[in-house]
């Protein structure tokens, strides 16, 4: 198959916004809970009503303050329940609201507000203040600079009390689903991150049908979930319109050393992640485990786990697993559910291939994971598994309104309501990435019988071996990860002889791995050298080439001194890995292992 739509479920409407959303939850259902606020050790629940309330104070303090429709003002801070109100209350003031990872640099934040000719911005605290005013010099534009921690926004929705309700109606009245809702600036793998422009109707069209084609996720009784990736990451920002479209309770976690305590408290049904965050979570039970001299038991309970998520497949399940199965959901897999609140039932996966054996481990301890597939330009998900229509290994068939076609070559491209207008100043681009109407994602897949998308790499970080041989990094690099010992990982061979690789160890991982192999006092600055660790990532090394062909396995690897970090600039905020930027800084490194 070559091409796979998937029809809209609502009727097309252009009227419409997001701006309309907190209204419409307060006019359905006032006294539903929609959001838990942490507080002290627990949570404070906020109605519709309270909700829609506080957006429509803050918008009117933004009008108050002099924005104006069409207006770019960009947001900068953790995940928090402020976020989503700032959200709100700029689309509710016809504003175009501009993210800003709160990890950016200066020199990023400086891009991003110029670029998007933003007039204000609303940073979380002083670190955030400081990265603003050490370009405010050069950014004559901005007006304002509110600081959530310093009661900025208190104070502005106190001053919007003399603006008359009819003005702020009279400027969500004016936004249709073509309005431009915002722009999001991508990750920069390469280069100066690219606005993308988003409307209104890429966010809202798509909520509205993706929450009707998923509803047993997203409007079961009591739906609910805790959002802990960055806001300002379209994936997380998707899930952020959806639940206030469905009406889910939702949460917002900003430490994720305390996440687990805030899964126990907050118990949500869904969760969404990257598929780094599964691989932690399985590693540690896993690492926990064998410290406690229970090694054989998990060993066990994720072999059962496994052959019970794949015997669903085929619709049958042995009565001697079925019993072991339910052996392990007593002694193991109901621990792992407590310990991520208890109630959960679906966690969604994206930005990069999750693997099938993470797939069926967590469907078969009950969490089902969903994996879907999309980009910033395409307002998060294009494609996702359903409960309901399920393939372990792919990210699942199209959303409702989504359009799939592979070209000649193997790129994937997209069309729909999902796919974004442009990019922001920046015409050349435009036209370069979306083609007679299709936008063309740079990914490389294929789609089995049934429709079901699978990707299988980057068109651009394909690697041509001297011999000629096509080889796709990412299967290798997802296989190395799973391990616990190793962090990151970075495949190489363009042009050379043969694949080899260069990898990095987790220090969090290291502590419990070594006292569980023999390696206890061994401070982790000598691990990388040292015979044991040598010959354990060997092992990781020969279990990932399984999955390909000889011609593609890793032949040799080093391990590097240090990790690919947010702060050493060589993963974006959504921890992607930066492989221009890492072959540069390592290039002696990759020389080595070719015998320089």
């Amino acid at each position: 198959m070559h091409e796979k739509s998937m029809p809209l479920i609502l009727p097309e409407t252009s009227t419409g916004s997001l701006a309309d959303l907190p209204g419409r939850q307060a006019s359905a259902n006032p006294g539903k809970v929609t959001f838990s606020v942490r507080s002290g050790s627990g949570w404070t629940d906020v109605t519709a009503a309270t909700f829609a309330a506080d957006v429509a104070a803050l918008a009117k303090g933004l009008i108050a303050a002099g924005i104006s429709p069409g207006e770019a003002v960009g947001i900068m801070s953790r995940t928090r329940y402020e976020w989503t109100v700032a959200d709100f209350a700029l689309w509710s003031a016809g504003a175009v609201p501009v993210p800003i990872y709160e990890t950016s640099s200066p020199d990023q934040v400086e891009w991003i507000l110029a670029d998007s000719a933003a007039v204000a911005v609303i940073v979380e605290d002083a670190a955030h203040l400081a990265a603003v005013e050490a370009s405010r010099s050069r950014l004559p534009g901005l007006r304002e600079v509110w600081v959530i921690d310093q009661g900025d926004i208190d104070s502005l929705s106190q001053d919007g009390n003399d603006v008359d309700d009819a003005d702020l109606a009279a400027r969500r009245s004016a936004l249709q689903r073509d309005s431009l809702a915002t722009i999001i600036y991508t990750s920069g793998t390469t280069g100066r991150p690219k606005g993308v422009e988003l409307t209104h109707g890429n966010f809202l069209t798509l909520a509205e049908n993706a929450s009707e084609e998923i509803a047993e996720v997203f409007k079961g009784q009591g739906a609910s979930t805790l959002l802990f990736l960055p806001l300002a990451h379209v994936f997380a920002r998707f899930i952020e319109v959806l639940a206030v479209t469905a009406g889910v309770r939702m949460g917002h976690s900003s430490d994720l050393k305390a996440l687990l305590d805030d899964f126990a408290t907050f118990k949500p049904t869904f969760v969404l992640a990257v598929p780094r965050v599964f691989e932690k979570i399985y590693n540690s039970a896993e690492a926990k485990a064998e410290a406690g001299g229970k090694g054989k038991i998990f060993a066990g309970a994720t072999a059962a786990a496994i052959a019970w998520s794949q015997a669903q497949d085929t619709g049958a399940v042995p009565l001697g697993l079925r019993v072991r199965h339910a052996v392990f959901d007593k002694l193991v897999y109901a621990k792992l559910r407590d310990a991520m609140g208890g109630e959960i039932q679906y966690a969604v996966s994206g930005g990069a291939p999750l693997g099938t054996r993470l797939g069926h481990f967590f469907r078969g301890i009950g969490i089902t994971i969903l994996e879907g597939y999309g980009l910033t330009e395409t307002t998060a998900p294009a494609t996702v598994n359903r409960p309901s229509a399920m393939r372990i290994g792919s990210v699942g068939l199209p959303l409702p309104g989504v359009d799939v076609k592979i070209a000649d070559d193997g790129e994937i491209m997209l069309r729909g309501v999902n796919v974004f207008r442009g990019y922001h100043a920046n015409d050349e681009a435009t036209a370069s990435a979306i083609q007679d109407g299709w936008f063309h994602t740079g990914d490389i897949g294929e789609l089995d019988r049934d429709g079901f998308l699978r990707i299988t790499g980057r068109k651009k970080e394909i690697l041509v071996t001297a011999g000629g041989k096509n080889v796709a990094p990412a299967v290798l690099e997802d296989a190395l990860r799973a391990h616990p010992l190793i962090s990151q990982c970075v495949v190489v061979g363009d042009g050379k002889p043969f694949i080899a690789a260069l990898v990095t160890l987790d220090a969090d991982m290291y502590p419990g791995w070594a006292a569980n192999n023999g390696m206890e006092g061994v401070p982790f600055a000598a691990a990388r050298t040292h015979e044991i660790v040598l010959a354990e990532v060997q092992k990781a090394v020969d279990t990932a080439n399984t999955a390909v062909s000889k011609a593609e396995s890793i032949r040799k690897f080093g391990i590097l001194d240090g990790d690919f970090t947010l702060e050493s600039g060589h993963l974006t905020p959504s921890l992607k890995l930066k492989r221009n930027i890492v072959m540069r800084d390592f290039e002696d490194e990759v020389d080595a292992l070719y015998g320089g």
